[in-house]
């Protein structure tokens, strides 16, 4: 009986990031900006915290990086327009995140779509 206890003491302690709203595998597939916004997000003490965040910051930096390099022509017209000086990258990303829980409507969008429609609302070119 006491081997019994343990035994499913110990299942549910498995489980117990998965009940506390721990990062999903799914997420890393970011089909959607929910996903993305979910490995953004995750809380410290998430077993897959170091891998959601870094994820999250690779994701959407090279987004931004590859928007560059296509748009690096000097007769490209620019999409947004980011002050001078630059916000930091940890500041465009809280600001990001804070803008998609604002716009719940597009979190069944493609992350990247989102990460523009963002860029686009918040820099405007003038």
């Amino acid at each position: 009986m006491h081997r019994q206890l343990i035994t499913v003491l110990f299942g549910f302690m498995l489980l117990l990031p998965a009940v506390a709203g721990a990062v999903a595998d799914e997420d890393f597939k970011v089909n959607n900006t929910q996903s993305l916004v979910n490995l953004c997000i995750a809380p410290q003490d998430d077993p897959r915290y170091g891998e959601a965040i870094h994820f999250c910051h690779g994701y959407l930096v090279g987004a931004f990086h590859y928007y560059k390099a296509t748009h690096a022509a000097p007769d490209s017209k620019p999409l947004f327009c980011l002050p001078d000086p630059p916000p930091s990258r940890n500041d465009t990303i809280g600001r990001f995140i804070s803008w998609a829980k604002a716009h719940p409507q597009y979190m069944n969008e493609v992350p990247v779509e989102t990460e523009f429609r963002f860029l686009v609302e918040t820099w405007p070119c003038k």
